[in-house]
């Protein structure tokens, strides 16, 4: 990657982390499949009006919006509304990079490196010492909501592979829009119609800021760029930039939330930075290992 490059991503990932503190902030106000549609009709509108469509088939377009917006948006706030900690949900979340990497090896031929699986299992590790620390019924399904949100991210990044050459803000935009009346039909019969109308009620300036930063920097910005450079460099390359997301998101959940950081969520976190290190840069190290050596 470029050094421009890198630090374009970097800063994707500062929003991104910050971005789960602002979701459970705006959990307080609004249900979590309501709160997922209006953060994408917030997203195509009114963009929708002046962006041209991208030149992608409508089925494409369509499973991208379905498993990057509105499937992997309703698991996560739901699992937040469950009890996940923000800064643990933004670890969970994480698992995108691995799965992603899975998939790319079924659909699209690609092979990564036996230290890049090494990464993963390192990774791995790391879920499972968060899952043996949850306590309660409804946070343990929380976890396999955010889990499950990390599979529709990865499905969504294989379809964005096979997209070609498209605008970032296009795709965004139009898949934003394709997300929003499923989210918003689903919440009318999962949540109903007096969720919205105590929504309604507790509607403040406060739940519009967190509507437009989920709008705005972090889906507009932030996923416009994410796809970019998916469809730039090789999955294995890009995909594991993401497990740096959870180091912000603990951080920042520990200032403004006052979430606690116990030794098993630093270990937790040790343990997915270690997945990235090697995933990114084993490689790499273990050739010039290699090469001292002669």
């Amino acid at each position: 990657m470029t050094v421009t490059d890198i630090f374009i991503a970097l800063g994707v990932v500062i929003i991104w982390g910050v971005n789960f503190v602002v979701m459970k902030v705006g959990l307080q106000d609004l249900p979590p499949i309501l709160f997922s549609a209006l953060r994408f009709l917030f997203s195509a509108l009114p963009l929708v009006f002046f962006v041209k469509r991208p030149q992608l088939p409508w089925r494409l377009l369509a499973i991208y919006g379905m498993f990057q917006f509105a499937f992997q948006f309703s698991l996560l706030f739901t699992g937040l509304k469950l009890g996940m900690p923000a800064g643990l949900a933004s670890l969970v979340v994480q698992l995108q990079a691995f799965f992603t990497m899975g998939l790319a090896v079924l659909l699209l031929g690609e092979r990564p490196k036996a230290v890049q699986l090494m990464g993963a299992l390192v990774a791995f590790c790391g879920m499972a010492l968060v899952a043996v620390h949850l306590e309660g019924k409804a946070t343990l399904i929380g976890f396999a909501c955010v889990v499950t949100a990390g599979v529709c991210w990865a499905v969504a990044n294989i379809a964005t592979k096979k997209m070609g050459q498209v605008s970032a803000l296009s795709l965004v935009v139009w898949a934003s829009l394709l997300a929003t009346p499923p989210l918003l039909a689903l919440s009318w019969i999962v949540e109903g119609g007096a969720a919205w109308q105590l929504a309604a009620d507790r509607f403040s300036g406060k739940t519009l800021m967190t509507l437009l930063f989920q709008a705005y920097p972090n889906t507009l910005l932030g996923f416009g760029i994410w796809s970019m450079l998916m469809r730039k460099y090789a999955t294995a390359t890009i995909a594991p930039f993401t497990l740096l997301v959870p180091i912000v998101g603990m951080l920042s959940a520990t200032l403004l939330l006052d979430e606690s950081l116990q030794w098993w969520k630093v270990a937790a976190g040790m343990l997915v930075l270690g997945g990235l290190a090697l995933n990114q840069f084993g490689a790499r190290l273990w050739a010039m290992a290699t090469a001292a050596r002669y």
